[in-house]
């Protein structure tokens, strides 16, 4: 007698994209009925193209989610490393993925660039969040504008560690007058997650604010970014 072992290996057949019904599939679903009808995994999976032997690239992109507590902005703030060790993914899909996120970064820059003015400390954290608020060390960023508040230039000013970074005022003020700029405004990241201005914070924010008066500049606004949140000198009125 023959005895045949896990027969069902032979019989059972792992559902593939390919085998669903057409409006399912995330490619088909798209030209159908637009992006905006595909969840975030099924955007995901167009991206990742494929799945494993145990997942549909759907699949695989609801576990990756679930790394990330659901959240495509947390997905985004995960590294080459971080990506291309979970299992399924690896180093191909994680530049894909990391590739997608920087597109996205850059049009929402492009966007809030092309609007060319400052109107709020709103307009600030949209122009400089993609650029230093999720970062793990400090960054001292200023902002030039001309007296209709319109944008000259954003310019990396220092770049620190953890805790601190060091500003020389010399340095922001030779760029401003370079520029023409009649008004600036200076921001950084706190990586601590922790908003309130620290004492250096608001010395630093008075010593920019005295040199750039001698010179007819006015520093309009200190904004500290860190994540989702900010703080506003101008807001709190202690500029």
């Amino acid at each position: 007698m023959i005895v045949v072992k896990n027969s069902k290996t032979y019989t059972e057949k792992r559902l593939t994209i390919k085998d669903w019904g057409i409006q399912d599939r995330p490619r088909e679903k798209y030209i159908a009925n637009g992006g905006s009808a595909l969840s975030d995994a099924e955007i995901l999976a167009i991206l990742i193209r494929t799945g494993n032997l145990q997942e549909s690239a759907v699949e695989l992109s609801k576990r990756l989610l679930s790394f990330s507590n659901n959240s495509l902005n947390t997905l985004s703030r995960k590294s080459f490393k971080e990506l291309s060790s979970i299992k399924g993914i690896g180093k191909t899909k994680a530049i894909t993925l990391l590739a997608a996120f920087e597109l996205g970064k850059r049009l929402g820059l492009e966007k809030i660039e092309s609007k060319k003015s400052i109107s709020s400390s709103l307009d600030v954290v949209e122009l400089m969040k993609n650029k230093i608020a999720y970062l793990s060390h400090e960054e001292f960023w200023v902002i030039l504008l001309d007296n209709s508040n319109h944008i000259l230039k954003t310019s990396q000013v220092s770049k620190g560690g953890i805790t601190k970074t060091i500003v020389d005022v010399r340095v922001l003020l030779k760029e401003a007058l370079s520029m023409n700029a009649t008004a600036l405004i200076v921001c950084h990241n706190h990586p601590s997650e922790n908003l309130l201005p620290s004492q250096a914070d608001k010395d630093v924010t008075r010593k920019i604010s005295s040199a750039a008066k001698t010179i007819d500049i006015t520093l309009i606004d200190h904004v500290i970014l860190s994540g989702e949140l900010y703080f506003s000198f101008a807001e709190q009125g202690i500029l």
